[in-house]
């Protein structure tokens, strides 16, 4: 069982333009996506499509008009009843598989509703191996909620607490490198050289791997950077592994970097080594890009591209 958690889900809507987007001009759409989203959502999406047992934890209003397309999902759910509504995020795609986002802030949770998030992710951890704690973090709600998170869930459920995977960026994944002492974090470049104040060459794999080394395992357990086109790459205590990502037709890179944390979960439940399970990672963000919209790929889809895997 992996359970998630999106404080900040989304309605993410994609449109597929007929030509390269042109900035202040009006443009003709091909066709045009609405789909239940948010990074936490999206991982158990793919989770559940390849079998899996999930459990999706969100605040969700009653009235909300994302409910109808999350339950479309068929993803067991936990929705926390709240008094805002869902943020929407637009992704517009080109021919050539380019991606403009323009994603919304989401309106802030109160403290009540913060502390029946935790409440219900603490309570629905009940003997699951993964938490995946996934997203942005609305408005005005502290940095530290994901800290927060992991510290009622330790104190509940103790060594029976699940392990957990951290997918942030800024502030939030500062406070959880500094403070939580998470399994896995999974940064892409950009967020990585942010987080640690650093430039970060994504082409060149001995820049991420000794990059990485500066928090793994001092802080986190286990790091996944995804580096788009150019593959990903996995620090633990025990090494350090990177691959190329396989040549694809891109169509929309929407929630690639979820699949592939995905993938990575999924090989890891099934026990695979780590090159195993950076390769599952590779393999499933590769198959959402070249799926359109927020589309989750199945096993079905992850193709039988061969993926070389290099040791540090």
């Amino acid at each position: 069982m992996i359970v998630t958690l999106t404080v900040n889900p989304a309605l993410d809507r994609t449109i597929a333009l007929g030509a390269a987007l042109r900035p202040g001009q009006v443009q003709a759409a091909r066709s045009a996506r609405e789909e239940a989203g948010g990074k936490g959502v999206n991982v158990s999406r793919v989770v559940a499509a390849a079998g899996v047992d999930t459990v999706a934890v969100l605040p969700l209003a009653t009235d909300d008009p994302y409910a109808l397309p999350l339950a479309a999902t068929g993803i067991a759910t936990v929705s926390v009843p709240v008094a805002r509504q869902v943020r929407t995020n637009l992704a517009l795609t080109d021919p050539e598989g380019v991606t403009t986002k323009v994603n919304l802030p989401g309106h802030p949770l109160t403290d009540a509703d913060t502390a029946a998030v935790v409440e219900a992710v603490v309570e629905a951890c009940a003997d699951v191996e993964w938490l995946v704690l996934a997203g942005s973090l609305p408005e005005s709600t502290a940095a530290s909620l994901y800290v927060d998170v992991v510290g009622a869930l330790r104190e509940r459920w103790g060594a029976r607490a699940p392990r957990i995977a951290v997918d942030a960026s800024g502030p939030a994944l500062r406070e959880v490198v500094s403070h939580a002492a998470v399994d896995l974090i999974k940064p892409n470049d950009e967020e990585l050289a942010e987080l640690l104040g650093t430039v970060i060459d994504g082409e060149d794999p001995r820049s991420i791997v000794d990059a990485v080394r500066a928090i793994v395992p001092a802080r986190v357990e286990a790091a996944l950077v995804t580096l788009g086109g150019a593959g990903a790459a996995l620090v633990t205590a025990q090494g350090a592994w990177v691959a190329a990502a396989p040549r694809i037709d891109v169509v929309s890179t929407v929630g690639a970097g979820d699949s592939s944390l995905a993938g990575y979960l999924l090989a890891a439940i099934a026990g695979a080594d780590p090159a195993a399970r950076l390769t599952s990672a590779i393999r499933y963000g590769a198959a959402a890009a070249s799926l359109p919209g927020t589309q989750v790929p199945t096993p079905a889809d992850l193709g039988h591209h061969e993926i070389t895997v290099r040791s540090f």
